[in-house]
């Protein structure tokens, strides 16, 4: 029986050697090539910080990386998911038509319960809700490529305009400024010395866009600046002053995160992540796979992990209270201490 390394430095120990028995039994993903292979591939080793470990191709795809075509790692998959890729399959080359969940399961031969519950507990999402993640996702890319948006409703298999607007789609900016890679968007921001540091807070007319956490102001700028490349950025510390103030006493443990209106993009098993994490209570903190069990979805960890650190208004979104399962912090975008602090703070009564 094939069993899966237990750490990732184990895992990467097999990727250096290119162990063929662990093929199957995980993948690695390349974030600088958006790629992910098998332990086996044959392609030059990537650099150790640019790789992450999933526990299965289906699992890295919904992380947005695409299948290496040299070692074809899908090959790897068990059977059961290697059905939900083919629903997967099927759902994105029919996003013009209305896909019932009899008519999915009778394509791959089970029944609709055994389906639903296969396919949610893969990918933490329904087929219902994969399907309308595809369709923004077409929606998205028809916009950036230039066309016209009532084209791009269209051609990604919107039924009307008014669909596009569905929660599940959690576009962010509106479908002409996206169209547009961000340009003409205007984005508001202002810095503000906290409790771990210096603080930048940037929003759009809609709600707060992004939250960042560093060392200086020129930091947190910069950061902005490379997140939001063809916005126009406004320093307008008089517009964002209330939200500046709750969250500086947020940080020094004096009051829960101040709920906020956002404006960010993200997947439906994203906003599913995020919305889990706003449930929980301050002062306390739950695991990755406590977070996934919640969610319907005991195998989708490391998807959990994923939406955490994508994440652009930590904080609101507080995914520092997400730990390991062994008691350990884990990862956190802006560094363990700041982490530490921030629990330590909630925990103060």
């Amino acid at each position: 029986m094939r069993r899966t390394p237990g750490t990732d430095t184990a895992r990467w120990q097999s990727v250096l050697r290119r162990a063929g028995e662990h093929d199957g039994a995980f993948v690695f993903a390349v974030r600088t090539t958006g790629i992910y292979c098998r332990p086996s591939c044959p392609a030059r080793r990537p650099r150790r910080e640019n790789v992450t470990f999933f526990a299965d191709a289906a699992t890295a795809e919904q992380a947005g990386f695409r299948a290496c075509r040299r070692c074809r790692p899908q090959a790897a998959l068990a059977p059961g998911l290697l059905t939900v890729q083919r629903v997967c399959r099927y759902l994105e080359t029919h996003r013009d038509q209305p896909v019932t969940l009899t008519r999915l399961a009778a394509h791959v031969g089970l029944s609709p319960f055994h389906l639903q519950r296969s396919f949610k507990a893969t990918l933490g999402l329904s087929p219902r809700q994969y399907a309308a993640a595809c369709r923004a996702r077409a929606f998205r890319a028809a916009l950036q490529r230039g066309r016209p948006v009532t084209e791009a409703v269209y051609a990604a298999g919107f039924g009307s305009p008014g669909a596009v607007r569905h929660p599940e789609q959690a576009l962010g900016m509106a479908p002409g400024q996206l169209r547009r890679g961000g340009e003409r968007q205007t984005v508001y921001f202002a810095t503000a010395r906290c409790s771990l540091g210096s603080l930048l807070v940037a929003a759009t007319d809609i709600g707060v866009c992004a939250v960042e956490l560093g060392s200086t102001r020129e930091e947190v700028q910069a950061r902005l600046r490379e997140r939001l490349t063809r916005a126009t950025l406004v320093h307008d510390p008089k517009r964002l002053a209330a939200w500046i103030g709750a969250l500086r006493l947020s940080l020094a443990g004096a009051t829960p995160p101040p709920q906020l209106p956002l404006d960010v993009q993200a997947t439906a098993f994203q906003w599913r992540v995020w919305r889990e994490l706003q449930s929980i209570a301050r002062g306390t903190t739950r695991s990755y796979a406590e977070v996934a069990r919640a969610l319907g979805s005991p195998a989708a960890v490391r998807a959990v992990a994923g939406a955490c650190a994508r994440n652009p208004v930590a904080l609101l979104i507080p995914c520092h209270r997400v730990v390991r399962s062994d008691g350990a912090l884990g990862g956190y975008r802006w560094g363990l201490e700041r982490k530490q602090k921030l629990l330590a703070a909630e925990r103060r009564p």
